[in-house]
């Protein structure tokens, strides 16, 4: 996906770009939007976001509220400046349930040390300092010289942290500023139910017994004023990568990665990153609070979903793939193929509906990833029916005339989803015995025709038959 730079909207006197807003709940969001958005007309992104022209400062919204990111379909990512009014900022602060400050209050005053990378010759580099009641974490990341990718550094901070479970349907809230709030690299952690923090925050759960901590990014407005962070709890997991920071599985995806009443309860260590993207770091920390839920706190953009079908000329299916595929697909922005498409494509529109990719699939077991993990998401002891990502008929119901576990044994065998006569809906597939292609009646390429010694066999990709029923 293409990205804008906080730079790009800013309001400078000589930018081409004009101010658009957006009021939800007592909160106003606004940007600076260029007359091209990524791919996209200025005009196509204010209409599916539901934009009025004009600045939140217009109508009284004049108290920085720190910012968010908001994505706007294949066309990029817009950094909105979030507002509110003097009154609802001060009741909103007063809402709040301390974790960290630096005014010397026991309950929640912590020594923080700084860490920089340490893997592999790593270059990056910071600091840990405290100024007038802030901290002031400083530093540049740059690449791992033997990885090629961005290093990380960060502060952290262990002990016996307020219970603030009450708020688990709310916020984690970060009074903060910086100078350098283009930097994309900014994450918090926070730890709890394991024995060692640092050991958990340096896997992210991909090491045995590395759960607990819960890592979410999160962006600074541009200012010399504080500005409130806002980070719902359900933005955290604990299964992420400990080479890019990324998470692996979404608190969206599985709610066994998301942080529950006992992980706010007994929360052990807080952690400030900077990971991920090379830059300069300077990041000023208030606070760090946890806020229960309120309507005004969760700030939705509402953007419509904008096409990123493959172009006209390559479009093979009868319509766009659905906005949200089961079994985590729609997780899966990126198109992970072997030959040139669009930047704008996800996974499922590149394997499912472009003719560039007709003859390749999606990655290989790409069904047994930790995101999307399959077997675990079937129906236990009964079929599933596997309907089309594109027009949402059935096309395949497995397993039938067969175990479930002889269905797992076939597709491990062959490293995708693997059928059989017997499940296949015959009325609703078509197969090219010739060509070994597959598609469906909408136009949706399936996969491919591979009989085996055992006989015949539709060797699918995930990503074309994840659909919701229509």
């Amino acid at each position: 996906m293409l990205a804008i730079s906080y730079a790009s909207l800013a309001y400078a006197a000589s930018s081409s770009c004009d101010s658009y807003r957006k009021l939800t709940d007592g909160e106003c969001a606004d940007a600076c939007i260029d007359s091209m958005v990524g791919v996209c007309p200025r005009s196509l992104v204010v209409k599916a976001g539901g934009l009025d022209a004009g600045r939140c400062a217009d109508i009284s919204y004049t108290v920085a509220d720190g910012s968010i990111d908001q994505k706007a379909g294949p066309c990029g990512t817009i950094h909105f400046a979030k507002y509110k009014k003097a009154a609802a900022l001060v009741s909103a602060a007063s809402a709040g349930l301390p974790l960290v400050t630096f005014d010397k209050s026991p309950e929640t005053t912590f020594t923080f040390q700084e860490l920089n990378d340490p893997v592999m010759g790593g270059k990056s580099s910071g600091t840990w300092a405290l100024g007038a009641s802030y901290g002031i974490f400083d530093g540049e990341v740059l690449d791992v010289p033997s990885l090629k990718a961005p290093g990380f550094i960060k502060a952290a901070a262990d002990g016996k942290f307020a219970d603030v479970s009450t708020a688990l349907g709310g916020d984690l809230v970060l009074q903060v500023r910086s100078t350098t709030p283009e930097y994309k690299g900014f994450r918090v952690t926070i730890v709890a139910g394991t024995v060692s923090p640092s050991y958990a925050c340096s896997g992210g759960g991909s090491l045995p017994f590395s759960r607990g901590c819960f890592k979410a990014k999160f962006s600074v407005g541009a200012g010399d004023d504080w500005s409130t962070v806002r980070i719902p709890f359900t933005s955290f997991s604990d299964k992420w990568s400990p080479a890019t920071g990324e998470q692996t599985t979404t608190c969206a995806q599985d709610a066994d990665v998301c942080p529950t009443t006992a992980t706010l309860s007994g929360l052990k260590r807080v952690e400030v990153w900077a990971e991920g993207s090379d830059g300069k770091v300077h990041l000023e920390i208030k606070s760090i609070s946890a806020a229960k839920s309120a309507s005004a706190s969760a700030l939705a953009l509402g953007f419509a979903r904008l096409s990123s079908s493959p172009p006209t000329s390559f479009m093979s299916c009868s319509g766009p793939v659905q906005p949200a595929l089961q079994y985590g697909i729609s997780g899966r922005t990126q198109p992970t193929v072997p030959v040139p498409v669009d930047a704008n494509e996800t996974l499922a529109d590149a394997v499912c509906c472009d003719t560039r990719v007709k003859p390749f699939a999606e990655p290989q077991f790409l069904f047994a990833a930790p995101d999307v993990s399959l077997f675990s998401k079937m129906t236990k002891g009964g079929v599933t029916t596997f309907y089309d990502s594109v027009c949402g008929l059935p096309l395949f119901r497995a397993p039938m005339n067969r175990t479930q576990a002889e269905f797992e044994e076939d597709t491990n065998e062959h490293g995708w989803p693997s059928f059989r006569p017997a499940e296949v809906v015959s009325e609703n597939v078509v197969t090219d015995k010739a060509s070994g292609y597959v598609t469906s009646k909408c136009g949706t390429h399936l996969g491919s025709y591979l009989p085996d010694s055992k006989g015949a066999r539709w060797c699918m990709d995930l990503s074309c038959i994840a659909g919701v029923a229509a």
